[in-house]
């Protein structure tokens, strides 16, 4: 990245001279032919994604006297300055009307002043200006101008601050850049442009949910609703799980099709899909429920009879139990196969026959003990649980006297209806 601003160059190097320039130095200047002739002025330059760094295909140029923009490739510009695009010989009758495809974006009027993704960062920023480099002989977008500098760029305004500052302060404004592979578009709420959007979502898929649920609670409506249609329905689910804000859970559901909508909460954790359904209208509810699988169906409509503040409105159903006969073999088989959170597997409860709850076993006894041994040889008969209409406040306490991770829900019978981690009390008294 260059330390000060560049000169543009007057012509476009050959292979092996790089040079950098911004798109403020280059829109609407004027666009000359071979003979000198004004063909028009510079309106935008277009870009194919896909590449790390893509390339600027065409120019998009508003010519005199004549509507809409018209698109010259990239190759057939001879050299720049800094106040004309000079084009080579035969090119001016290769001007076509603009088309912009899937897989193309135009960067003034798609970017600029637009909020972008810095999935590096993990935050939203603001594009100012964009970076370009010509490298061998292709004008290609290297970085996103996010600070003051790409602002006073635009103005006019930058070399007389610089001068200003440098003789008052010895001081200069620093650049504030984002590497364009770190950087993910995020484009107006049209099918076309959606499309563009998943051509360059495989870099947001790699945040962590946490991240991009602070993301999503940045965007702006439109925007919020585009990237999370892009997200898979296990990252969907994940990252829904992580908004603090239930409106914004529920905006979100609700801007996704019933069906997707309905694969997202499955995925999620049977508690927290509970909680958004619970803020949701009652027809958009019953709707939503009697679209699900019915195994996710069942154990929702469990957990919404359940009244809020109680033991039972917080529960899971994600849990490993078995017989007191099976063995940690068959323990540790069902442990890897499970897609459950590692807080709702930290122990194993064993029942009877009939399936009441009789013990519990750890996940040391899964990594420390022979596969043949059966669980009720290895099980804790001291059991601490709860039942699903005891206070949440109650929990809380045991929770803060035994320091377990997780514990069970059982009824009057001592049958095992759920679990509560420590996650689930610590986020409903975050809640509260």
């Amino acid at each position: 990245m260059p330390a000060a601003e560049t000169t543009i160059a007057r012509e476009i190097p050959e292979t092996g001279v790089n040079l950098f320039l911004y798109i403020s130095e280059v829109l609407n200047h004027r666009v000359l032919d071979a003979d000198g002739g004004v063909v028009g002025k510079l309106a935008d330059l277009k870009v194919k994604l896909g590449e790390t760094f893509p390339k600027v295909s065409s120019l998009a140029v508003k010519k005199r006297k004549q509507k809409g923009l018209f698109e010259l490739d990239w190759q057939d510009v001879l050299s720049l300055n800094s106040t004309v695009i000079q084009l080579k010989p035969g090119a001016k009758p290769k001007f076509r009307p603009l088309e912009v495809a899937n897989d193309e974006i135009l960067l003034r009027d798609e970017l600029l002043d637009k909020q972008v993704v810095d999935t590096f960062g993990a935050k939203i920023e603001r594009v100012n200006d964009i970076h370009l480099l010509i490298v061998n002989q292709d004008l290609r977008v290297v970085h996103v101008d996010y600070g003051v500098r790409g602002i006073l760029r635009r103005l006019g305004w930058l070399r007389g601050i610089d001068r200003l500052s440098n003789w008052l302060f010895a001081y200069q404004l620093g650049e504030k850049m984002i590497s364009w592979k770190y950087i993910q578009p995020l484009l107006s709420d049209t099918v076309k442009h959606n499309l563009k959007l998943n051509l360059t979502a495989r870099k947001i898929h790699e945040l962590h949910p946490s991240d991009l649920a602070d993301i999503l609670e940045e965007l702006d409506r439109v925007n919020r609703s585009s990237v999370f249609r892009t997200l898979d329905l296990q990252t969907a689910a994940q990252t829904l799980e992580e908004v603090d804000d239930p409106t914004l859970q529920v905006s979100l559901i609700e801007s996704a099709p019933a069906e997707r909508a309905s694969d997202i909460l499955e995925e999620m954790a049977p508690d927290e899909a509970t909680d958004l359904l619970a803020d949701l209208p009652k027809e958009k509810k019953d709707r939503l429920i009697r679209t699900m699988e019915k195994p996710s169906r069942e154990a929702i409509e469990e957990l919404l009879k359940f009244r809020e503040g109680t033991a039972g409105s917080i529960m899971t159903k994600d849990f490993l139990s078995f017989h007191k006969d099976r063995t940690i073999g068959d323990a540790v088989e069902e442990f890897r196969r499970t897609t459950y959170p590692l807080e709702s597997v930290a122990y194993i409860y064993v029942t009877d026959k009939e399936g009441r709850l009789i013990g519990v076993s750890t996940l040391r006894h899964l990594i420390t003990c022979e596969r043949d041994v059966p669980l009720k040889k290895l099980m804790n008969t001291h059991l601490v649980k709860v039942g699903p209409q005891d206070d949440i406040e109650d929990v809380a306490l045991l929770f803060k006297k035994y320091k377990f991770m997780a514990l069970p829900v059982v009824d009057q019978d001592n049958f095992l209806k759920g679990i509560i981690t420590l996650k689930d009390i610590m986020q409903s008294r975050f809640e509260e």
